[in-house]
């Protein structure tokens, strides 16, 4: 199953369930933002890509950029809509390799949070991506990526991830390696009456060295302001330098 075809038939119903509440985590995601200095300068463009249900995107309009927010899935886009009311935030639904055709004015930041970019089919669409970014930044322009690291594999036991629960729903990761890719499987049991019902589907995600995304953006001729661990994931911060 393909990612999209995963979110549709399966994820994008109780993905803002699973996230948390929103407020809180839209708060943290602006403070991170507000904390590295991601504040408009030039065009006061910004691009989502992977928007989801608006956390960064709402971010980032608080902040003062007009926001063009990409992603492919129907229900999460609604959900941001209500989320980013009254906001200045262009939201479009798309495959985020397509970003470039609803650009027509250089962004000075692109952001594609929350393990998105592992979402697409092979190494070399990231690094496609990648380039696509870089090219499409204004001078001393700013990409922020977060990825979970796939590159070392957990076994056993660990491989079962507990991911959120309450008296109605109950959601479990289960992961699976193989060379190229992490099959990960969202396991939800949710309650239907007197009795619980299972639902389950599984999709890919490409394993990320994150050291070859930091030396391909490098060869980009971005150079990276900020690395670190942010809820879990690995964090960039990319500035164009040329």
């Amino acid at each position: 199953m393909t990612a999209k075809e995963h979110y549709d038939n399966h994820l994008g119903a109780f993905y803002s369930w699973m996230a948390g509440n929103f407020e809180v985590k839209q708060n943290e995601h602006q403070q991170f933002l507000a904390e590295h200095h991601i504040i408009p300068a030039s065009t006061k463009y910004a691009v989502d890509l992977g928007a989801g249900h608006g956390i960064q995107s709402v971010s980032l309009a608080r902040l003062g950029f007009k926001v063009k927010a990409i992603d492919f899935n129907r229900t999460l886009l609604a959900e941001l809509k209500q989320n980013g009311k009254n906001l200045d935030i262009d939201v479009i639904e798309d495959d985020i390799r397509l970003f470039n055709k609803h650009i027509n004015t250089k962004p000075e930041l692109i952001i594609c949070w929350g393990d998105t970019i592992t979402h697409l089919e092979s190494i070399r669409e990231i690094e496609q991506l990648l380039n696509n970014c870089c090219e499409a930044l204004g001078e001393m322009g700013k990409l922020i990526l977060s990825f979970r690291d796939y590159s070392t594999e957990l076994t056993g036991d660990n491989r079962f991830i507990p991911v959120n629960s309450d008296e109605n729903r109950i959601l479990t990761c289960f992961l699976e390696y193989f060379p190229a890719y992490v099959r990960v499987t969202d396991q939800l049991y949710e309650k239907e009456g007197t009795g619980w019902v299972q639902k389950v589907s599984s999709y890919n995600k490409i394993r990320i060295d994150p050291a070859a995304i930091k030396n391909h953006l490098k060869q980009l001729g971005m150079k990276i302001s900020f690395e670190g661990i942010m809820s879990r994931m690995n964090t960039i911060i990319a500035i164009k330098s040329n």
